[in-house]
């Protein structure tokens, strides 16, 4: 098994760990915010990469979509956590979790392999963490975000599933 496989299923791994620590207890929605943020912008910058590394059309296509996106969903936490006046980490705090939570990269052919492969793992975490915040939230703005944002993701989730069969 070659090292960018080992370390994506290392980061899986960890991160499936976390997620189900996490579920066991309902975050507060300072914390989704956070978390939802952070993660949001690790796929932001992992897919920046992404667009520039790769040569597919494809994969380039896909990025521009899920860049948007994710800049939007983020756009709109950083609004519900004012109108909520929650108290929510420094940029500079969730800047240095998003990079925890970025795959490593690797060049060459594997790279859209790989790319798409994170893609298709972290959009199923992000829908997990959307679908069980809209079923345990009582604020009913992060509820209508989690509901509004879910089909995006799950499209998203589509797309990276066709991209990585066709790596």
């Amino acid at each position: 098994m070659n090292r960018m496989a080992t370390r994506i299923r290392r980061a899986s791994f960890a991160t499936l760990l976390g997620l189900c620590a996490s579920s066991a207890f309902a975050q507060s929605p300072a914390e989704f915010i956070n978390d939802a943020s952070a993660k949001g912008m690790a796929d932001i910058e992992t897919s920046r990469l992404a667009h520039q590394k790769s040569e597919s059309k494809e994969v380039k296509d896909y990025t521009i979509i899920v860049i948007n996106d994710r800049t939007t969903a983020n756009q709109h936490l950083a609004k519900i956590a004012k109108q909520l006046d929650l108290p929510v980490a420094p940029r500079e705090e969730v800047v240095d979790k998003a990079k925890t939570l970025m795959p490593p990269v690797q060049d060459g052919a594997t790279f859209d392999q790989a790319y798409a492969a994170s893609q298709v793992k972290t959009t199923q975490e992000a829908i997990e963490q959307l679908q069980r915040t809209a079923q345990t939230t009582d604020v009913p703005e992060i509820k209508a975000f989690a509901e509004e944002t879910l089909p995006k993701l799950q499209n998203h989730l589509q797309m990276a599933k066709a991209l990585q069969a066709s790596r």
